[in-house]
């Protein structure tokens, strides 16, 4: 147990989960301390970092073997030790997300939209594209049919290309006449991306870790778990919330 209280707060908050997100901590994890030193894992040291936030050996074994039946982990035994690295795939889905974890630059919009269209798609696969586009900032305008300002198209085809989908979906790339800042425009922005539902969780954010904050203020410094600790629950919340959060352009933002 850590000397800072909020952080005990912090790591019992995260404990109370139902299912607790182990997975999802590990991916984290993976994006901001294993990935910059190297990308790859002895399970061991995993089990030992994890271990603080009082998560088990069985639970984190369960959820290595879901990320690498997903795609996004690889493994590789040496002698009886197993190493895990990120798959192709699977670091192209953190190089993506976690950019926006660290940048603080947002480019300018020029007006643009990418169109995804999903109707020669069968439902299964529909829904399979729809939730990466979705992952990656794309907001439903109907069940069928995507949108985006901000996205890339060499990031698009190649999502479609991991999912098999590429020659099945219609992209367009189109400019907006005059609707800037138009009220329709606006109304649909909130309803495809639920502005204000977003806004209220980095509200949150800011009240859940202000109290380790404040204590911060106070107190001598941290010992290195306790950094360690804080830095990745923070980072964590933090990259949920991006996660949600398709950084449209300040025009197309709520007045």
């Amino acid at each position: 147990m850590s000397s800072l209280a909020p952080l005990n707060q912090l790591v019992t908050r995260f404990q109370e989960q139902i299912p607790i997100r182990a997975s999802s901590l590990i991916v984290t994890l993976y994006g901001d301390a294993i990935e910059p030193h190297g990308g790859t894992v002895w399970l061991g040291s995993l089990i030992q970092l994890l271990e603080p936030f009082g998560i088990n050996e069985r639970l984190i074994r369960t959820s290595m073997f879901r990320l690498t039946k997903e795609g996004w982990l690889t493994a590789e035994k040496v002698g009886r030790r197993s190493y895990y690295s990120l798959t192709g795939a699977g670091r192209r889905r953190f190089d993506k997300a976690f950019k926006r974890v660290y940048s603080s630059v947002v480019p300018e919009w020029d007006g643009s939209w990418h169109l995804a269209m999903l109707t020669q798609l069968s439902a299964d696969k529909r829904k399979q594209v729809r939730e990466e586009l979705e992952w990656q900032g794309f907001g439903a305008i109907s069940p069928v049919v995507l949108a985006s300002p901000r996205a890339d198209r060499t990031d698009i085809n190649a999502t479609l290309l991991d999912l098999d989908a590429l020659d099945d979906t219609i992209l367009f790339e189109t400019t907006g006449q005059d609707v800037m800042a138009s009220r329709a425009l606006r109304a649909q922005v909130r309803e495809s991306w639920r502005i204000e539902e977003l806004g209220a969780q980095y509200s949150e954010f800011i009240q859940l870790f202000r109290p380790v904050w404040q204590a911060l203020r106070e107190q001598d410094p941290l010992q290195p778990t306790d950094c360690f600790m804080v830095r990745l629950l923070l980072i964590h919340e933090y990259r949920k919330l991006l996660l949600r959060d398709p950084h449209l352009p300040d025009e197309l933002l709520p007045g």
